[in-house]
């Protein structure tokens, strides 16, 4: 994957970012969300919970996200504001789109703007995810997990990552969330949106090269 960009500008900008970035990635989540085609594997899980205890939707994804937090915790995983930032603001901002009429009403859409809005979601996710990571403000909680598990286990980072998400997709495929065609094209799409978010980031000037490498299994920080 490129390497991911720095934000330019002083604290308030990269908050800004930071802000932008989980807000858009929200989005994107309640845009596949709604399409109905499946989830990526981590809402497949929340979805799955949700639907097995009084919380909604978004309220899942922040208990699983302060879960995932303390189990990094536990295991003296880096902790970033950035990373409490994404454990809480991504469900808020979930469950605020979700209680907007013409948001939930997309659902009943054709199939063909529901595929369209499948694409826009992992699109979404993706610009949001180049905002987010460029704030530098700590990793998300998945991704604080999964680094101090691969240096524990000296496994490979994107191994280690896809142990993580097959896990997440099959407890909340057996929970009842939801799993097809989104679920796949997540998958494929995610790693080249947001690299090509990075890019796009730079080439606005919006951000500079870290000039670093990362392997992050091609996904977000979430």
């Amino acid at each position: 994957m490129r390497a991911p960009p720095a934000m330019r500008g002083g604290t308030a900008v990269r908050w800004a970012s930071l802000v932008l970035g989980l807000f858009l990635f929200s989005a994107g989540i309640v845009a596949i969300l709604e399409s109905r085609l499946g989830l990526s594997p981590w809402d497949v899980l929340n979805q799955g919970v949700s639907e097995h205890t009084p919380l909604s939707f978004g309220q899942a994804n922040i208990a699983i996200a302060l879960v995932v937090l303390v189990g990094g915790l536990a295991l003296k995983a880096p902790i970033g504001v950035g990373t409490v930032a994404n454990a809480i603001l991504i469900g808020a901002f979930i469950d605020l789109l979700l209680r907007i009429g013409a948001v939930t009403q997309l659902s009943d859409q054709s199939l063909g703007i529901r595929i369209v809005l499948l694409f826009a979601g992992i699109g979404v996710i993706g610009l949001g995810s180049g905002f987010y990571i460029g704030a530098s403000f700590g990793a998300g909680p998945r991704d604080s997990l999964m680094l101090v598990l691969a240096d524990r286990s000296r496994f490979r980072i994107g191994l280690v990552r896809a142990g993580l998400e097959g896990c997440a997709l099959v407890v909340g495929w057996a929970l009842g969330g939801t799993v097809g065609l989104g679920t796949v094209a997540f998958a494929l799409l995610i790693g080249p949106a947001v690299e090509g978010s990075f890019w796009l980031l730079e080439r606005v000037g919006l951000a500079r090269p870290s000039g670093l490498k990362v392997d992050l299994g091609d996904e977000p920080a979430y």
